[in-house]
C-alpha cells in the first residue's frame, strides 16, 4: 500500500490509495447507500490512512462540476420518456446528483454534438434514452464516464448496462389479448427503425403464426401523424382489419384518428392496442388499452444503476429487462358480428 504523501492529501490520493475512482470516493463522502461494502471499507481505510480532511471549499466546487448525470434523449416527443425522466430524477436527487437533460435530435437539427456538450462539464455518468444509432461519438463517451441505456435495444459496448422493457413479451401480449377477444384479422402498424420497434414486431408474428393466423403488417413510424396515414390506407381496404395493434401510443392515436376520420366505430368496428401506457392513453376520449412498459419503474432501475456503475466503474455491462402489463381500457372489443344482408341499422 502506497504511503503517506507529504502535505495536505486530496481526493485523488485517496482513490489511488483505495484502487477507485474519484467519483466512488465521493459517493462514501456523501453515504450514498449504493456503495459495496468492500469498496466502501477501502475508501474509510485510505481515508484514515492518509488522515484526509475534505477542503470544503474546494469540495464545493468540485461538486458543482461533477455533480450532474446528462440525460440524452432521442426525441422528446414521446410521452413515455416523461414517466422515464420523472423516475430518473427521483433517484439522482436521493443520491445528491442532478440531471442535465439533452435531445439528440435537435442537436442533430443544430449541428452541435449533446455528447460533447455533457462531456465538455464533466458530468458524472450519462444516460442515453431512446434508440438512436450507436455513433462514434457516443462509443467515444461512453469509455470515459459511466454511461447507462434506457429503453433501447441498440447499444452493444462493453461496461455498458442496459435498461429495457421486455418488447417482444409485451407485442405477444397485445395480440394475445385481441385473439381472446374473438379478432381474427389483426394488422400491426410498425415502428421504421430501431430494435425497440423490431422486438414489438417480432412479438406480433410470432403470436399470430403461433395461432395460425397472417400476419399484416404496415411500415408506419413513431408518430401520430405517421400513424394515422398508415391508418387511412389500412381502414380503406375492402377486407380491412377489425383490430389493429401499434408500435406506440402515439401510432395507436393516429390509427383512433384515422378511424374517426372514416367513420368507422371504436371498438365496435374496430379494436386498438397501443404500446407504452403513456399518459395520451388515459385520456377520457381517447381510452387506449395499452401494454404498460413501466416507464416511471425503468427511469428507476436506468438511474439506479448509474449510481452503482459511477461507485464501480470497472464491472462488466448488464442488461435489465422490466415485464410488461396490459392495461385494458374501452378502445379493446369483441368484434361486432355482421348483420344479415337487409337487417335494419340499430
Amino acid at each position: 500500500m502506497a504511503g503517506k504523501r507529504p502535505g495536505r492529501a486530496t481526493i485523488v490520493d485517496v482513490a489511488l490509495q483505495a484502487g477507485v475512482s474519484k467519483s466512488l470516493v465521493s459517493l462514501v463522502l456523501n453515504d450514498s447507500p449504493l456503495v459495496r461494502p468492500d469498496k466502501r471499507e477501502a475508501v474509510l481505510t485510505a481515508i484514515e490512512a492518509l488522515d484526509y480532511r475534505p477542503n470544503t471549499a474546494a469540495r464545493a466546487l468540485v461538486q458543482v462540476r461533477t455533480r450532474a448525470v446528462g440525460v440524452i434523449l432521442n426525441d422528446l416527443r414521446n410521452p413515455w420518456f416523461l414517466e422515464s425522466l420523472r423516475g430518473i430524477n427521483d433517484v439522482l436527487a436521493e443520491n445528491g446528483l442532478h440531471m442535465l437533460l439533452g435531445e439528440q435530435r435537435l442537436g442533430r437539427a443544430s449541428g452541435q454534438s449533446i455528447v460533447s456538450t455533457f462531456l465538455d462539464r464533466n458530468v458524472d455518468g450519462l444516460i442515453l434514452a431512446g434508440t438512436m444509432p450507436q455513433t462514434a461519438d457516443l462509443e467515444d463517451a461512453a469509455r470515459k464516464v459511466p454511461t447507462v441505456v434506457l429503453s433501447s435495444r441498440n447499444f452493444s459496448l462493453p461496461g455498458v448496462d442496459v435498461v429495457a422493457n421486455d418488447d417482444a413479451a409485451g407485442g405477444r401480449m397485445a395480440v394475445e389479448h385481441l385473439i381472446s377477444l374473438g379478432h381474427r384479422r389483426i394488422a400491426h402498424v410498425a415502428g421504421d427503425s430501431g430494435q425497440v420497434a423490431r422486438l414489438r414486431e417480432e412479438g406480433y408474428r410470432s403470436t399470430m403464426r403461433a395461432h395460425g393466423l397472417r400476419p399484416a403488417v404496415t411500415r408506419s413510424g413513431n408518430t401520430e401523424e405517421q400513424g394515422h396515414a398508415s391508418a387511412l390506407q389500412l381502414l380503406r381496404q375492402a377486407d380491412r382489419p377489425t383490430a389493429v395493434f401499434a408500435v406506440n401510443d402515439l401510432a395507436a392515436v393516429g390509427v383512433l384518428d384515422a378511424a374517426f376520420e372514416l367513420g368507422i366505430s371504436i371498438p365496435g368496428q374496430l379494436s386498438v392496442v397501443g404500446y407504452d401506457n403513456s399518459y395520451l392513453a388515459g385520456i377520457g376520449h381517447i381510452n387506449l388499452t395499452s401494454v404498460d412498459a413501466a416507464g416511471y419503474g425503468t427511469g428507476v432501475a436506468a438511474a439506479q444503476a448509474l449510481v452503482r456503475r459511477i461507485a464501480a466503474p470497472e464491472d462488466p455491462g448488464t442488461e435489465t429487462l422490466l415485464a410488461p402489463e396490459l392495461v385494458i381500457r374501452r378502445s379493446s372489443a369483441a368484434p361486432e358480428e355482421p348483420r344479415p344482408a337487409g337487417a335494419p341499422a340499430l
